[in-house]
């Protein structure tokens, strides 16, 4: 009992590090352009949203040793928590990048706005618009589940399709824009997107074959 509550506290602690922790220090050594402070404190708010996005594959039934020594309500409880914080964050994401221009001198800050939804030229926007809806579609259906009218499984595949979808643009969109990014911080999101992805191919493809074989057994 004592070796499984230390399990969980580190576990805890480490998923802490790496996905809280870890972005803010890269994100304080990074070599940024000097911004200001309402700046700064956007991009690293969308930078923590983004990696505990990241961290959600590794807080599910994705991660043996999470689903092991937690109770799965407990880690679900935590899983949906995070998962209503980063879409609230990301929500209002675009928003936020043109909020500074409020309080600078330049260009109206909603021609700003709507010129940046636009530029269908820009394909680091496209990418964005494609990860903002499914990120609303996401945030909606975990919202609505119980009224969609599909079993717990159907909907757990679907929301794990949707989150997989999601982060492989979302991580291509923050990689081709850099607005919040640097080459540290683009690496480490474009590792843990694929570490995360592999555990998702994992559950749903390699688990269902293991199931197949018994069941044919």
């Amino acid at each position: 009992m004592i070796m499984i509550d230390l399990l969980k506290k580190y576990n805890y602690i480490s998923f802490t590090l790496a996905f809280i922790g870890l972005p803010i220090l890269l994100f304080a050594l990074g070599d940024f352009p000097p911004r200001t402070f309402l700046k700064n404190a956007i991009s690293l708010v969308t930078l923590l949203a983004f990696s505990l996005i990241l961290g959600q594959f590794f807080l599910s039934r994705t991660n043996n040793l999470t689903k092991n020594i937690h109770k799965f309500k407990n880690v679900i409880a935590l899983h949906k928590a995070i998962g209503y914080f980063v879409v609230g964050v990301f929500f209002l994401h675009p928003f936020l990048i043109i909020l500074p221009r409020y309080f600078e001198a330049g260009p109206d800050p909603l021609d700003s706005f709507i010129k940046m939804i636009t530029t269908f030229e820009s394909l680091g926007v496209i990418l964005g618009l494609i990860a903002w809806s499914l990120m609303l579609i996401i945030g909606l259906t975990a919202l609505f589940r119980e009224k969609l009218g599909i079993s717990y499984k159907g909907w757990r595949v679907f929301h794990g399709v949707l989150s997989l979808a999601f982060v492989i643009i979302a991580t291509w969109h923050s990689v081709d824009l850099g607005r919040h990014t640097n080459i540290t911080i683009s690496l480490f999101f474009i590792i843990m997107a694929t570490l995360g992805s592999l555990l998702l191919v994992k559950l749903y493809i390699v688990s269902n074959k293991k199931k197949e074989l018994t069941d044919v057994k």
